[in-house]
C-alpha cells in the first residue's frame, strides 16, 4: 500500500509539472550569430511559442538554425497587452521563450512586464544566458570592471544627458552607457563640457559585427575621432567611462570661491559654473562642484 501511494504522488508531482509552463528568457547573439549556444538552439526549438520583439528579425537567426517555432511580436508598442496574453498561455502550461532582437531581454529590451506577471502567478522562469553588449564591452575596454554602473541608454535631450554625466562627476566605478548613432558626436560634446578631458572614455561600435571598433582616450580625442570620420558615426555604441580618480573630498575651496560658484549657478548649469569658477580662482573644478 505505501508503495502504491508513493507511485501515486510520484504521477502526481509528474502531472503537475507536465501542466505547469515556464517563461525562458533567451540570450541572443548581438551581431555574430555565431555567439548563440546549443543550449539556447535547443530551447528555441522546444518551446510551444517564442516572443520576439521583431519578428522579421529573429526569423533570420531562426532560419540559420532551423528553428521552426511559431513567432509572435512582443516589443515596446504592444508589451503591457501581448503580456497578458502570454500569461495566459503559460497558467495553461505553455512552454514560451522569450527573445529581443539581440542580447538579453530586459537589459534595455523589452520583456520586463512579461517577466513580472509570470513571477507574481508563480511561473517557472528560466534564464539562457548568452551574449551581452554591456558585458562584452567592459571585457574589452581596458578599465576597472571589478564594479560598474549600467544606466542604459542616454536621454535623447541635451540638459538631461548633461545631468546624466554631472551625477558621474565624483563617481569611483567605471560607468557604462547605451548610445544611438545620431546622437554619439553630440554626446560626446555634452561629456567634454561636463566632465572635462581628464576622465578615460572607451567607446565600442558594432560590437562582433563586421565594422566593430573601439576607440580609447579621453572625451576629447574620441570627440576629434568621432567628428572627423563619418564612419564613426555609425552603428550601434557603448559608452563607457572610467572612474574619477580625483580626491576632491580633501581639498579646500575658498570662501571667495564658493561665493562665486553660487553666483554662477544661478545663471549657469553647475557643470559650467565649476569650470568657470576654477578657470578663474585656478582651484580644483572637481572641488568647486562637489559644492552643488
Amino acid at each position: 500500500m505505501e508503495t502504491d501511494n508513493k507511485t501515486k504522488s510520484e504521477d502526481n508531482n509528474k502531472s503537475a509539472q507536465t501542466t505547469c509552463g515556464a517563461l525562458w528568457v533567451v540570450a541572443t547573439p548581438i551581431g555574430n550569430l555565431g555567439d548563440i549556444s546549443q543550449r539556447a538552439i535547443e530551447i528555441l526549438r522546444q518551446v510551444d511559442l517564442v516572443a520576439a520583439e521583431d519578428t522579421r528579425h529573429s526569423r533570420r537567426l531562426f532560419d540559420a538554425y532551423q528553428i521552426d517555432t511559431k513567432l509572435v511580436a512582443y516589443h515596446d508598442h504592444n508589451e503591457r497587452k501581448q503580456a497578458m496574453r502570454l500569461l495566459e498561455q503559460l497558467q495553461a502550461g505553455k512552454q514560451i521563450a522569450l527573445i529581443s532582437d539581440a542580447g538579453t531581454p530586459l537589459i534595455s529590451d523589452p520583456g520586463y512586464h512579461l517577466l513580472k506577471l509570470a513571477a507574481a502567478a508563480g511561473i517557472d522562469c528560466r534564464p539562457v544566458p548568452g551574449a551581452s553588449a554591456v558585458i562584452a564591452a567592459l571585457s574589452v575596454s581596458g578599465l576597472p570592471c571589478e564594479r560598474f554602473s549600467f544606466a542604459g541608454f542616454l536621454p535623447p535631450k541635451t540638459a538631461a544627458r548633461k545631468n546624466s554625466f554631472e551625477q558621474c562627476v565624483h563617481n569611483k566605478q567605471t560607468m557604462v552607457f547605451y548610445e544611438s548613432s545620431h546622437r554619439i558626436q553630440a554626446c560626446l560634446q555634452d561629456l567634454v563640457e561636463v566632465l572635462g578631458n581628464e576622465r578615460e572614455l572607451v567607446i565600442c561600435r558594432e560590437l562582433t559585427k563586421t565594422f566593430e571598433t573601439t576607440l580609447r582616450g579621453t572625451a576629447e580625442e574620441l570627440l576629434e575621432i568621432v567628428s572627423t570620420d563619418p564612419n564613426q558615426r555609425k552603428g550601434e555604441f557603448v559608452l563607457l567611462l572610467g572612474p574619477d580618480k580625483n580626491q576632491p573630498e580633501g581639498l579646500v575651496v575658498s570662501s571667495a570661491t564658493q561665493e562665486l560658484f553660487q553666483l554662477l549657478c544661478e545663471e549657469l548649469p553647475a557643470s559650467r559654473a565649476a569650470k568657470l569658477a576654477a578657470k578663474i580662482s585656478g582651484e580644483s573644478r572637481q572641488a568647486i562642484f562637489a559644492l552643488k
